[in-house]
């Protein structure tokens, strides 16, 4: 399910369910971008080390490495510290927010996502 329009912009969806993938990709589809997608928190270290994204769309509740520790550990390397990470969650309760940006993320955008306007509400993280 990846999409090799424009080589300079690279999205990470990184989600373990598979309709979220497909939605997000749906909605990206029309745009000129890259889509590549990790599956659970392994994967996306090591997509991160592959396709080296220009940003990340981040899921919360992931198997093997949840989001925030996925996170964290992409936040304190110096490689890939300056990559924008948008939290893409269905934890949409208080505190929910200030706890993905306290692990790092630059954004949060709860689930379901709004499909007018998405690729300009993650577009307007990327430096």
């Amino acid at each position: 399910m990846e999409k090799q329009d424009n080589p300079a912009l690279k999205i990470l969806v990184v989600d373990d369910n598979q309709d979220s993938r497909e939605l997000v990709f749906k909605v990206l589809r029309k745009e000129a971008v890259q889509l590549f997608e990790a599956i659970d928190g392994k994967d996306a270290l090591e997509k991160v080390e592959q396709v080296r994204p220009n940003i990340i769309l981040m899921d919360i509740s992931l198997p093997k490495i949840d989001g925030y520790e996925v996170t964290r550990r992409l936040k304190n390397s110096t490689i890939f510290s300056s990559i924008p990470i948008i939290a893409l969650t269905a934890h949409a309760m208080k505190g929910d927010k200030e706890k993905a940006l306290a692990a790092g993320c630059d954004g949060y955008i709860s689930k379901p996502i709004n499909i007018h306007g998405f690729y300009e509400q993650i577009a307007s993280f990327l430096h």
